[in-house]
């Protein structure tokens, strides 16, 4: 199973929620929360695009 970190310092620009192509993510008070982690395909789109550095995939 995987674990994705969302760090605090998420900035909230929703790249994540449309990189992802079996929807990992939903935005929440302004943060990136990985609501489905069990559906992600370990593609790690989401940590190469995130201009923040906020997330983390560990296998």
């Amino acid at each position: 199973m995987v674990k994705i970190v969302v760090d605090p310092k998420c900035s909230g620009c929703e790249t994540c929620v449309n990189t992802c192509p079996v929807c990992v993510y939903e935005m929440k008070d302004g943060k990136a929360v990985a609501v489905n982690a069990n559906e992600c395909l370990i593609c790690r789109a989401c940590e190469a695009q995130c201009p923040e550095g906020a997330l983390q995939i560990v296998e």
